[in-house]
C-alpha cells in the first residue's frame, strides 16, 4: 500500500464539493429557515406572519450574510498569503458548513427554552459563534499551509460578522432577545475566552500530529496535507519537493523489445522496473504515458517488477529511463525468428512466454486470484533463473497487474515467489522458432474517463503471428483490474486471436479521482471490451514481417522513495493517524466541556 493512500482518500470529498452557486443558495435558504424556526420556537407572542418575516430576516442577516461575506473574503485572503491556493467553492462551502453545524446548537437552545423555560438562548448563540470559529480555524490552519496567527484572523471573520449583525439588529429592535446593550461587552468576553479554549485545544492537537513527521522527515503534517490537497485540487507538483528530500538513489532495470519492419522501427515494448506512483501526476505516477510519448514510434510501457519503494521522487526522473533506452537501443541485435507463445503454471501462478531469438519475454499473473505488485528482488531472481535455465542473454518480466487485491504484494518469502520459480522451471527452452509478424494498434477512448479507470495512454495492442498462431499483447493504461475482468475479456477475444494476455500499466494518474484505488472494470465494462476488440482487429490488419531484438538495460542513480524512506513515511503517517484517532476525541471533548461550562455557567 502506498504511503499516500490515506491522503488520497481525501480526494473523493475535496473534488466533489458543490460549486459556489449551490453553496450561496444553500446559505440563503438554510439561514432563512433557521431564523424562522428560532422565532417560531422562542417567540410565541407574535403571529406566524411576523415570525416568518422577522425570523427569516434575522436568520439571513445574522447567519446568512455573515457566511456569504466570510466566504467571499476567505478565498482571496488565504491565496494572498502564499498558502495552498483555495478555490471559491471551497471557501463558500466552508462558511456554509460552519453556519449549518453551529446553527443547530442555536436551535437546540431555543428548544430548551420553549420546553423547559430555561433561558439559554443567548448562551446558545454565543456557543454558535465559538463553534463557527473553531470549525473554521481547524480546517483553514490544517489545510491551507498558512501560519496560526493568519489562520486565527481569517477564522474570526465569520463569527465576528455574526456578532456584529446581531448587535446591529438589536439596536434596530428587530431582535427581542433578552439582552441589554451593556451585556454586549459580556457577550464578547464570553466568546473570546471560549474561543481561546478551543484555540488551545486545536493547537495541542496540531502539536501532537506535527511532531512525528517533522522529527522523522523534516516536514510537518499540516504542510504535507496542504501540499497533497493542492495536488488533488489543482495538480500542484509541490509534493515532489518533499519526496526529493527523503528520496534515495537506486539502480534498477528496464526491459526493451524493439520490432523493425523494412529497416524502420515499428514498435517498442518497454518494461521499466520502476513503479508508476505515488498519485496523480507527481513522481512517476503518469510514467507510462510520459515515457511512451518520448519515442517517435508505437510504444507500450508495461509494468515491471517493482513496488512503491521504487516510486520516482519527481517526474523529471523519467528522463533517466528515456536516456538509458536511447543510449542502448542501437546496440540491440535483431532476429527474424520467434517462438509461439507458450504457457506454464504452478498453482495460482500463470506465465505466458515467448522467445524472440534467444531472448525471452515472460508475462506473470495470478488471476483470478488477486495480487498487486511483484517486488523488484523477486523479479530479479526470476529473471536470473530463466536466464540460467534457457541460456538467454536477456529475460524480460512483466507483472501483468490484472487482478486487484490491494494487500497482496509479492515480496521475498511469500509462497507466490516459489510458485513463480516452479513455473519457470517448467519452461521448454528448446521450443521451435519461426518467422514473426507483428501488428500494432493504439486507441484513446474519448468517452472513457480516468474515473472509469483508463488513463491518457488509452488501450494499446501488439499482435504477434508466429506459424499461424496469433497472440495479442493488450495493455490498458490503468491501475490494476477488477477480479474476473481479465477472464471476461479473454473469453470475448477467442473469435479473433488464438490467445491473449491483458496487462495494465499500473498508472497512478487514475487514482486521483477514486479515493485511493480505481481498478479498471468497475464501470463501463462492455464499452471497454468493445474498444479492446476494435484494437485487436486493427492490430491484426497491421500485421507484417518484422525483425525483433531485446535488451535489458541498467539504470543508475534513479532517485526513488527507496525501501527505507518509503517505509518510514508509511509508518510515520500510520502512527500519526492512529494517535490522532485517540487524541482528537479526548482533546475536543474536553474543549467542548470547558467552553460549555464557561458559557452556560459563568455569570
Amino acid at each position: 500500500m502506498s504511503s499516500m493512500e490515506s491522503i488520497k482518500n481525501l480526494s473523493k470529498y475535496i473534488l466533489s464539493l458543490p460549486d459556489t452557486k449551490f453553496s450561496f443558495l444553500a446559505i440563503t435558504i438554510v439561514s432563512f429557515v433557521i431564523g424562522i424556526l428560532s422565532f417560531i420556537i422562542c417567540d410565541t407572542a407574535h403571529n406566524p406572519i411576523y415570525n416568518i418575516l422577522y425570523g427569516g430576516t434575522f436568520g439571513f442577516l445574522v447567519f446568512g450574510v455573515s457566511a456569504i461575506i466570510s466566504g467571499a473574503i476567505t478565498q482571496p485572503w488565504v491565496n494572498s498569503l502564499g498558502g495552498r491556493r483555495m478555490k471559491m467553492k471551497q471557501s463558500m462551502f466552508l462558511s456554509f458548513f460552519a453556519m449549518t453545524i453551529s446553527s443547530i446548537i442555536y436551535l437546540l437552545g431555543c428548544c430548551i427554552y420553549a420546553i423547559f423555560k430555561v433561558d439559554v438562548v443567548l448562551n446558545a448563540f454565543i456557543f454558535t459563534c465559538v463553534l463557527v470559529f473553531a470549525i473554521r480555524m481547524i480546517i483553514i490552519w490544517t489545510t491551507s499551509n498558512i501560519n496560526a496567527s493568519n489562520s486565527l484572523l481569517i477564522s474570526s471573520v465569520q463569527p465576528g460578522l455574526i456578532v456584529s449583525m446581531f448587535v446591529i439588529l438589536k439596536f434596530l429592535d428587530i431582535i427581542t432577545m433578552n439582552v441589554g446593550y451593556l451585556s454586549v461587552l459580556l457577550l464578547s468576553i464570553k466568546i473570546i475566552i471560549a474561543s481561546a479554549i478551543f484555540l488551545f485545544a486545536i493547537y495541542s492537537f496540531v502539536l501532537v500530529v506535527e511532531s512525528p513527521l517533522r522529527r522523522n522527515l523534516g516536514i510537518g503534517a499540516l504542510e504535507l496535507l496542504s501540499m497533497a490537497i493542492a495536488h488533488l485540487t489543482e495538480e500542484s507538483p509541490a509534493l515532489e519537493s518533499v519526496f526529493k528530500e527523503i528520496g534515495v538513489p537506486v539502480s534498477t532495470l528496464v526491459g526493451l523489445i524493439s520490432f523493425k519492419a523494412r529497416n524502420k522501427k515499428k514498435a517498442l515494448f518497454i518494461t521499466p522496473c520502476v513503479h508508476p506512483g505515488p498519485i496523480g501526476k507527481i513522481g512517476g505516477s503518469n510514467m507510462p504515458a510520459l515515457l511512451s510519448k518520448r519515442f517517435n514510434t508505437f510504444t507500450m510501457v508495461a509494468h515491471g517488477p517493482s513496488t512503491h519503494d521504487f516510486n520516482p521522487v519527481s517526474s523529471k526522473e523519467i528522463y533517466k529511463i528515456e536516456k538509458a533506452i536511447k543510449q542502448e537501443i542501437n546496440k540491440i541485435e535483431y532476429s527474424k525468428h520467434a517462438s509461439k507463445v507458450f504457457k506454464v503454471s504452478s498453482k495460482d501462478c500463470k506465465i505466458k512466454g515467448q522467445f524472440f531469438g534467444k531472448d525471452l519475454l515472460l508475462l506473470i499473473t495470478f488471476s483470478p486470484k488477486g495480487s498487486d505488485d511483484i517486488d523488484f528482488g523477486v523479479g530479479l531472481a526470476a529473471m536470473n533463473l530463466a536466464k540460467a535455465k534457457c541460456n538467454s542473454k536477456n529475460v524480460i518480466i512483466v507483472d501483468c497487474h490484472n487482478s486487484f487485491n490491494e494487500t497482496a504484494r509479492i515480496l521475498p518469502g511469500n509462497k507466490e515467489v516459489f510458485e513463480i520459480m516452479d513455473a519457470i522451471e517448467k519452461i521448454d527452452c528448446n521450443i521451435k522458432k519461426y518467422p514473426i509478424e507483428v501488428g500494432c494498434s493504439s486507441i484513446k477512448p474519448n468517452d472513457i474517463s480516468k474515473e472509469e479507470g483508463i488513463g491518457e495512454d488509452g488501450i494499446k495492442t501488439l499482435v504477434t503471428k508466429v506459424n499461424n498462431q496469433k497472440f495479442a499483447y493488450i495493455l490498458l493504461d490503468s491501475n490494476n483490474m477488477v477480479k474476473g475482468f481479465r477472464e471476461e475479456i479473454l473469453k470475448k477475444l477467442k473469435n479473433y486471436v488464438d490467445d491473449a494476455e491483458i496487462m495494465t500499466t499500473d498508472t497512478h494518474s487514475v487514482n486521483t479521482l477514486s479515493g485511493g484505488y480505481n481498478p479498471v472494470g468497475m464501470k463501463n465494462r462492455k464499452k471497454i471490451i468493445e474498444y479492446i476488440i476494435k484494437s485487436v482487429k486493427n492490430a491484426i490488419s497491421d500485421l507484417e514481417p518484422v525483425e525483433v531484438g531485446c535488451k535489458v538495460i541498467r539504470i543508475e542513480g534513479l532517485n526513488t522513495f527507496g525501501p527505507t524512506a518509503s517505509t518510514e513515511l508509511i509508518s510515520t503517517i500510520s502512527s500519526t493517524v492512529a494517535v490522532s484517532k485517540i487524541v482528537a476525541p479526548v482533546i475536543f471533548a474536553l474543549a467542548i466541556i470547558f467552553a460549555s461550562l464557561w458559557i452556560f455557567y459563568a455569570p
